[in-house]
């Protein structure tokens, strides 16, 4: 089943190298969803007020604001605080990334060069996420909205015995 452009959630990719976003956008191409680029954390802080992202896959090195920061200025905000992101490194990263990554709220850590399968999986996680907690959203406006109209309803009939 293919979700329609309304229901596709975005998916957030940040790298520096170009040939790193081609080679995410054909991992998770699959997935059907909308995949925006951004090539520096100043350029993902920029999409993610502009959008709603599902995840983001944040390289760590990348020359100015890193995937640290990006990832500690994106925890920051509470408009994209709760959204996950999936850190990305190359093998040569210090042993310490993971560890540093966790501590500032990234929800997954990934060593370059990864399964693309396996990453297919994780995106997959957070895309289910991302469309169940939209439809708790919905149900719980439509409930909001019920008991709203439940209490006009009582505050009627409350009007009409006390005459």
């Amino acid at each position: 089943m293919t979700a329609s452009v309304s229901e596709k959630a975005g998916i957030l990719i940040v790298d520096d190298m170009e040939e790193n976003l081609i080679a995410l956008e054909a991992v998770l191409g699959p997935l059907d969803q909308q995949l925006v680029r951004a090539h520096s954390g100043e350029e993902a802080l920029k999409a993610m007020l502009r959008q709603d992202f599902a995840v983001v896959l944040l390289d760590v090195l990348m020359p100015g604001m890193d995937g640290f920061e990006t990832a500690a200025n994106i925890k920051r905000l509470d408009q994209t605080k709760d959204v996950p992101i999936i850190l990305l490194t190359g093998t040569d990263a210090d042993s310490d990334y993971a560890y540093r990554g966790y501590a500032i709220g990234a929800a997954d850590f990934l060593t370059k060069p990864f399964d693309p399968w396996l990453l297919r999986t994780k995106v997959n996680v957070f895309l289910e996420m991302h469309r169940k907690n939209r439809q708790l959203e919905a149900r719980t406006e439509q409930l909001a909205d019920r008991v709203e109209e439940l209490e006009r309803t009582v505050e009627g009939l409350r009007k009409y015995v006390e005459k």
